[in-house]
């Protein structure tokens, strides 16, 4: 026998539409769609005056999870992984069904694609340095992050970081990644398994950088492998980070922790360079005014021996 339940269509929420909490009664006002995937779609609302995200879906169970997953992310003092959650609730809906719905912090930015546009490849480098320190606690609480891409994550501001905004992906580690996107997906470019280990999102990581680099992406070709090493070595300027992308597409670094360190090296690295070129720039600017101060004093003795030998001999 078929239930009402198993036949329960998607939902759609129109922009003015009221959505009211079945049991904490409480309101919000959709603005607008701002994305939606294998789970539930996500939408920008207003509750007290204030902007939220609210997720919306048909699959209670899944709702129930990714609701585990923030709560989780909250237990890990001093670390924001992910958006804060704000409420959970059930919404009936007019055409009789009940759907499940949590509502999470709303973080306003830019994506990493428009925000590269407009600064250099040093600040992604810093960028990543501050990230791979969430992924690494991430790791920490067993969970691996998944679908790992640029649609999910946004760069926030004061402070300047970037931030993942959908954790519908987070599997535990060990078990088989429950939604993916095959352009960062290590089984796709036969790179590796599909089974969620922090390698996985590592990987999903270097095409989220190579991504930057090719805002349309690429076909994998016959050989995947070759293909993003071609890219990569096309695209990377950056010596230190044209070589990490190779490992991590390797898999030859499968540490969050270990990739962070080797980006503080380079930035350490880079930071004594541009310290050590000032610094001769500054020297070499004192030496230059001394110098002419130095001919200047000449010049003012000549001059004035000229004009005495010229006026008194």
């Amino acid at each position: 026998m078929i239930t009402k339940t198993s036949k329960k269509p998607d939902i759609f929420l129109k922009k003015g539409q009221l959505v009211k909490g079945k049991w904490h009664r409480k309101h919000y006002h959709v603005i607008k769609k701002l994305g939606s995937g294998a789970i539930g779609a996500v939408y920008l609302c207003v509750h007290e005056k204030k902007k939220v995200a609210l997720k919306i879906s048909k699959q209670s169970t899944s709702i129930s999870s990714e609701v585990n997953v923030l709560k989780s992310f909250q237990a890990v003092q001093g670390y924001h992984l992910g958006p804060s959650l704000i409420d959970v609730d059930d919404y009936q809906a007019h055409n009789g069904f009940t759907y499940s719905f949590y509502v999470m912090e709303y973080i306003s930015g830019e994506s990493l694609h428009d925000f590269m546009r407009n600064n250099n490849e040093e600040w992604l480098i810093t960028l990543l340095i501050k990230f791979l320190n969430d992924l690494h606690v991430l790791h920490q609480q067993g969970y691996v992050f998944g679908d790992l891409k640029l649609e999910n994550l946004i760069v926030s501001q004061k402070p300047t970081r970037l931030r993942w905004v959908d954790v519908g992906g987070t599997t535990l580690q060990g078990r088989a990644i429950k939604e993916y996107t095959e352009f960062y997906d290590r089984a796709y470019w036969q790179c590796g398994s599909r089974k969620a280990d922090p390698g996985y999102d590592l990987f999903a990581l270097a095409m989220v950088i190579i991504r930057v680099y090719y805002p349309n992406g690429f076909s994998k070709g016959n050989s995947p492998k070759k293909t993003l090493q071609q890219k990569i070595n096309q695209a990377v300027q950056i010596e230190p980070l044209r070589k990490l992308l190779m490992m991590l597409v390797n898999q030859t670094i499968v540490r969050a922790e270990d990739v962070k360190q080797y980006l503080l090296q380079y930035f350490i690295h880079e930071k004594t360079r541009s310290d050590r070129r000032e610094n001769q720039v500054t020297k070499n600017r004192q030496e230059a005014v001394y110098s002419y101060f130095e001919i200047g004093g000449i010049l003012t003795i000549g001059a004035l021996g000229y004009v005495y030998v010229t006026l008194f001999m």
